[in-house]
């Protein structure tokens, strides 16, 4: 292992070309594209994955001085602390992706003792963990610090992974407000309810949409704390923020049926063919029968949304409400109050089709976000729920394995996208 001093004014950025506050997907983005252009290696010196685990480790250890001198850098109130920051000390470490160069802070007092990159360590193993500890996934601070001790046996208090945890709000203020691409093929929405203990706890809405490129990719757009229950009408400030952000054209966006929603798609976007989600409808028509007959509806209702068209789907739906609508005509008005937003999908090809008639792209997205709020109980404020949902995205797909399928999978439905809706996907939209 070797150390540099090295004085604060010389100090190098971590990455050249990466902000300390792009968030972690923007980065391995970012990484990727220098890797293609640059011919830089996944492994090896000065590869993709040495300049990732660089970035945590520094991001890291600048929590934990943070920590213990007790204010951020930069911060006027350290000027008369009696201890404040005096540059780094340049360290290399031997990890599972091979020696990595890691700037190590230094306090004047020499107080300082780093716990994620402690003193004289000659190999630091692991990472792998640790960062998947901090994108906490659901995870509490308490968890964290008993993943700590075990992995790397450092004692890290809770306030300290609070400070490195807290860093994650920076990368998440840039992805939330970055520019979006002109048009999309489809956006998939919806909303996820989280506990929220603002003077009570009390269900609060997270708002998430999810976009599909031109290129076949998935992008989250963005995540929205609402008050209350869901509602159109915050849908509405999210798709003009949207729209603010770049946003000019959406050719289909697919939903769960909320009241009053198409009407706010169509105010922001009027071209914008609004598809609710076939498997919402079904799921809302068993809430209005008993158990016993929920395998009859569904085989007596799969006729009207595999029809081949508007016109067999009506005559399909009348039979329906004939042999049922007596007994639950709950179900009947359910459908007919859906219709309009329920038929756009019947007149594509089973390619579009089968993409748009659920919600079911999004769902995965909703899996991982529940499962990281089911472990955190309930949030303290709308930060720390905000907070929790976006470093689960952030940890989705960390294989990239899901990308390839995901694209593979657009591939046919981007081709008849293109053709049902020729000169919108155009280059010159993008």
């Amino acid at each position: 292992m070797t150390e540099t001093a090295v004085a604060p004014e010389s100090v190098e950025q971590p990455v050249e070309a990466l902000s300390s506050t792009a968030s972690d997907e923007q980065l391995i983005g970012m990484l990727v594209d220098r890797a293609r252009s640059e011919g830089l290696q996944l492994t090896g010196e000065g590869g993709l994955l040495q300049q990732l685990t660089k970035r945590v480790l520094e991001s890291a250890l600048e929590g934990e001085i943070t920590d213990h001198l007790g204010y951020d850098k930069h911060d006027a109130v350290g000027e008369n602390s009696g201890n404040s920051r005096i540059g780094a000390r340049v360290k290399t470490v031997l990890t599972d992706v091979g020696p990595v160069e890691v700037k190590v802070p230094r306090d004047v007092a020499g107080t300082f003792e780093p716990q994620i990159v402690r003193k004289r360590q000659r190999r630091l193993s692991g990472v792998e963990e640790m960062v998947l500890s901090l994108s906490a996934k659901g995870l509490t601070h308490g968890e964290i610090c008993a993943h700590l001790a075990e992995v790397y046996g450092a004692e890290v208090s809770k306030q300290t992974i609070s400070t490195i945890t807290d860093k994650v709000m920076d990368g998440m203020a840039e992805w939330q407000n970055r520019p979006v691409d002109r048009v999309y093929p489809v956006l998939f929405v919806d909303a996820i309810n989280v506990m929220i203990r603002d003077g009570q706890v009390a269900n609060r809405p997270i708002y998430v949409v999810m976009a599909v490129t031109v290129d076949g990719h998935r992008d989250i757009l963005g995540i929205w704390a609402g008050e209350g229950g869901e509602g159109a009408k915050y849908w509405l400030r999210v798709f003009t923020e949207l729209k603010n952000r770049g946003l000019q054209d959406v050719l289909m966006l697919v939903c769960d049926g909320l009241k009053g929603l198409p009407e706010a798609v169509e105010t922001v976007w009027p071209r914008t063919i609004v598809q609710t989600c076939v498997v919402h409808l079904l799921r809302n028509s068993f809430r209005y029968a008993a158990r016993q007959d929920w395998d009859k509806i569904a085989k007596a209702l799969k006729p009207v949304y595999t029809a081949p068209n508007e016109d067999a789907a009506m005559e399909r739906f009348l039979e329906f409400q004939e042999a049922w609508g007596t007994k639950y005509p709950a179900i009947v008005r359910l459908w007919e109050d859906a219709w309009a937003e329920f038929v756009p999908f019947l007149s594509f090809d089973v390619e579009i089709r089968k993409v748009i008639c659920s919600t079911n792209a999004i769902e995965s997205v909703n899996a991982r976000i529940r499962k990281a709020v089911r472990a955190r109980g309930h949030f303290p404020n709308e930060t720390a729920a905000l907070k929790c949902v976006y470093m689960a995205l952030m940890s989705l797909d960390p294989t990239g394995q899901g990308r390839k399928r995901w694209t593979q999978r657009w591939k046919a439905p981007l081709n008849a996208f293109q053709i049902a809706f020729e000169g919108r996907l155009t280059p010159a939209n993008n």
